[in-house]
């Protein structure tokens, strides 16, 4: 991929996403869309002065936006492979592939945990198995707004809930109970603050960080994470279509 292309490539994205933003109270700012009629431009002065000053307000919102639309377009590049497997498999091979997938770290657990460690991985297993149908489902029968708020949620949750349940209860995972420690220290003196101390009050005297603390935790983390991730492939969708992605990449090949 050549430097120019890439720099072209980031070039086209920027413009649109300002594009997307002029378009929230400006018609026929999406020039790739609106190639006959032409972008719209104000006509008169006091249209300019709103035109140019929307303009300049969207200069530091797409600053901010670029890099997490990098990651929408990072997130939506494996989303569409995992989307076409799971289209291959079916919604009965996705079940079966996470049913093997845990179902091997089940195994594992009952040769290496206690029976009470077995018993939780194998309930979490479950939940995550079932997750990842239920992802699979929404994804292939409702819009993108069923695929935001449910099926990236769905999935997120279906990866994180074992390995988090198995880090309980073996020490060789212990990494993550640690890190787990960490995010939680960081919500209770850096989220929960100002108006929400009271939160961060009642949760540490009345919880211990442990068991299934931690693993509501990673499940109150993973549904947010779904819908964020969800939110940006779709602002991945709006700036750049899946037509216009592969006419870049053409140009940057």
């Amino acid at each position: 991929m050549a430097d120019g292309g890439i720099v072209e490539g980031i070039r086209i994205d920027v413009v649109r996403l300002h594009e997307t933003w002029m378009e929230l109270l400006f018609p026929r700012q999406r020039t790739a869309v609106h190639r006959v009629l032409g972008k719209w431009k104000p006509r008169t002065r006091a249209d300019e002065i709103k035109y140019y000053l929307w303009g300049a307000l969207g200069v530091p919102l797409v600053a901010v936006l670029y890099p997490l639309l990098l990651v929408g377009f990072a997130v939506r590049f494996n989303a569409r492979r995992f989307d076409s497997a799971s289209t291959r498999l079916g919604v009965v091979g996705v079940v079966v592939l996470a049913t093997l997938v845990w179902g091997l770290l089940t195994a594992l657990a009952r040769v290496r945990l206690p029976e009470t460690g077995f018993l939780a991985v194998a309930a979490a297993s479950v939940v995550a198995v079932v997750s990842a149908g239920l992802a699979a489902v929404f994804a292939r029968v409702g819009g993108r707004g069923t695929t935001v708020a449910l099926a990236y949620p769905f999935a997120m949750n279906a990866i994180f809930l074992p390995p988090v349940v198995a880090a309980l209860f073996d020490p060789a995972l212990g990494v993550i109970i640690e890190e787990s420690t960490d995010l939680a220290t960081f919500f209770r003196d850096d989220v929960f603050v100002g108006p929400l101390d009271p939160v961060s009050d009642y949760l540490s005297d009345n919880y211990d960080f442990e068991g299934i603390v931690v693993a509501l935790m990673w499940f109150c983390i993973a549904t947010p994470l779904g819908w964020i991730l969800g939110l940006l492939v779709t602002l991945a969708d709006l700036v750049r279509p899946q037509s216009v992605e592969e006419q870049v990449e053409a140009e940057q090949t």
